[in-house]
């Protein structure tokens, strides 16, 4: 397929698997628009920075106005913006609920949801959610998590189903466990309120993983990147796994 004159927008795509995905995207001549609360290092130059806080049905009705004044359409969306928090419901604060809650499920859906009249009016368009591996299996430590990654495959399907009739493809990218600086936030996190050592946490992670370690953010960006294609033409309502053989024990 031709990628040039696509417009895509990815939430989140400051870092990790946003940013992998950005720069995959930006290399093969999609113009990409990054809405995120933190802008790219003064180097990264791959793509279009818009502030805009997820959290905020404001911020995404403002960025997703002001890239259609631009460039008449959009192609893709890869909602990918999120957080992680290893911890049991006790040791989850109502703070962290509320956040977890907020990017998580609220961001996703109000992102979506501002999307969907622009691609409606275009009859078309391609739309990736960013799932887990806990959006089909529980781990522990991880409750709150795994309840707004089950919410997001959820809607996934729910949406995928409403909007065929308008050639809009929703799918679901399900990755394990990705070096990211979301994962080392969430070990730190870990290891703190459980005094144990970061680099215990690190091993632990990898032995677990049927492929003996744990994934990078390009893997991830290569597989979005063909959920989002047109050549990706008869897939949707997908929860797609990405991890490395882990749910499949």
């Amino acid at each position: 397929m031709s990628w040039k004159e696509k417009i895509a927008v990815i939430t989140g795509a400051t870092t990790g698997i946003g940013k992998a995905t950005r720069e995959l995207l930006v290399d093969r001549g999609v113009k990409v628009y990054n809405l995120d609360t933190t802008k790219p290092a003064d180097d990264d130059t791959r793509g279009e920075f818009i502030p805009c806080d997820v959290r905020k049905v404001q911020d995404i009705k403002d960025a997703f106005s002001a890239i259609i004044a631009r460039e008449t359409k959009i192609d893709m969306l890869f909602a990918n913006a999120g957080i992680h928090l290893f911890a049991t419901m006790e040791q989850t604060s109502d703070e962290d609920l509320d956040n977890l809650i907020n990017i998580n499920i609220k961001g996703t859906f109000y992102s979506v949801r501002e999307i969907l009249p622009y691609m409606k009016a275009q009859k078309r368009g391609s739309i990736v959610l960013m799932g887990s591996d806990q959006t089909f299996v529980g781990k522990g430590s991880s409750s709150v998590y795994g309840m707004t990654k089950g919410a997001t495959g959820q809607l996934t399907k729910s949406t995928a189903i409403d909007y065929a009739p308008y050639n809009i493809r929703v799918n679901c990218i399900c990755p394990g466990t990705i070096d990211t600086p979301l994962l080392d936030r969430a070990v730190t996190h870990f290891a703190t309120i459980n005094g144990v050592e970061e680099a215990g946490v690190y091993e632990s992670l990898n032995a677990v993983q049927p492929w003996g370690r744990i994934g990078k953010p390009q893997e991830i960006a290569a597989v979005v990147a063909f959920l989002l294609s047109d050549e990706n033409s008869f897939m949707t309502g997908s929860l797609v796994s990405a991890d490395g053989g882990y749910v499949c024990q």
